[in-house]
């Protein structure tokens, strides 16, 4: 599926500036998860293989994927720290081949180094995923800035230690609101212009967080935000339910209606053909 590109930008909120050209979020988008990791929770050792990761690619884009998103590093409670070294190791030539052979994709590079930022720019990418929101690298919010490509901002708690760590006394919304208009006054001086806001579902949050989150997903973007809403396969869904996370499909759709009714944007999704039907059947209504 090819990314709507005009040359026209009406307002913040529905187009984002990558490398000159204009993303159209008027309409719901789909980011595809492509983990070219051995040890990700529910897909690791699938796609690290480079030939695996192309042909899933092209997958993705035949069942309505219109951005992937690689990740060369695991962030499920437990998983082995990376460097930025080996992240780049692992990612190799696979985004420059990406972009040769699928060159209408957009590519979201998700890893919290500046390090391989600055890689990942150099070999095509079009989005950055920090689910550190710049704290887990001092440099990080320079080195976008310098990019000038969109910025995903996630909410996640302040160290890599403590990213999983659950925040129960706390009012998350209220929290999440304080966080993001912090991290965008910082942005902002840096000369960062297109965000988008990631509530980063399952990290530091309890099952009845992430619901209250879902409740009132359209109290954190400001009206001037794309969200990305990241539901798929995780545990605070599952584990309720004493499910696999292959096996809540029809939950995650079901949640997945609920956040594009409260103005999500973007889906990131392990399952893009039921994404599209959800997406689909929403567009239907309105």
């Amino acid at each position: 599926m090819k990314a709507n590109i005009s040359n026209s930008r009406p307002n913040p909120f529905s187009t984002m500036n990558y490398r000159g050209q204009l993303i159209d979020l008027s309409e719901p988008k789909i980011m595809g998860i492509l983990n070219i990791t051995p040890d990700s929770f529910s897909d690791g050792g699938q796609f690290n293989n480079e030939n695996d990761a192309l042909r899933q690619v092209e997958k993705m884009i035949s069942e309505g994927a219109s951005m992937i998103d690689i990740g060369a590093q695991s962030t499920r409670p437990q998983a082995q720290l990376l460097s930025a070294e080996e992240e780049i190791s692992r990612l190799g030539s696979l985004i420059s081949k990406i972009k040769k052979e699928f060159p209408q994709i957009l590519i979201s590079l998700d890893s919290f180094y500046s390090e391989t930022v600055k890689f990942g720019f150099d070999e095509g990418i079009d989005l950055i995923n920090d689910i550190s929101g710049g704290m887990f690298d001092d440099e990080m919010f320079k080195t976008v800035a310098k990019t000038q490509l969109p910025y995903i901002l996630m909410h996640i708690n302040p160290t890599y230690d403590s990213m999983h760590d659950k925040l129960i006394d706390e009012d998350i919304i209220l929290k999440m609101n304080y966080y993001f208009s912090e991290k965008i006054q910082e942005l902002r001086r840096l000369g960062i212009k297109d965000l988008i806001l990631d509530p980063g579902f399952g990290f530091g949050k309890t099952v009845e967080q992430n619901h209250q989150v879902i409740a009132e997903l359209d109290m954190i973007s400001f009206g001037e935000y794309p969200l990305l809403v990241g539901i798929s396969r995780k545990s605070f869904i599952y584990k309720p339910l004493g499910k696999s996370p292959l096996d809540i499909e029809t939950e995650t759709q079901k949640i997945h209606l609920k956040v594009l009714e409260k103005g999500a944007k973007i889906l990131r999704v392990h399952d893009v053909l039921a994404a599209r039907q959800t997406i689909d059947l929403f567009l239907q209504t309105q």
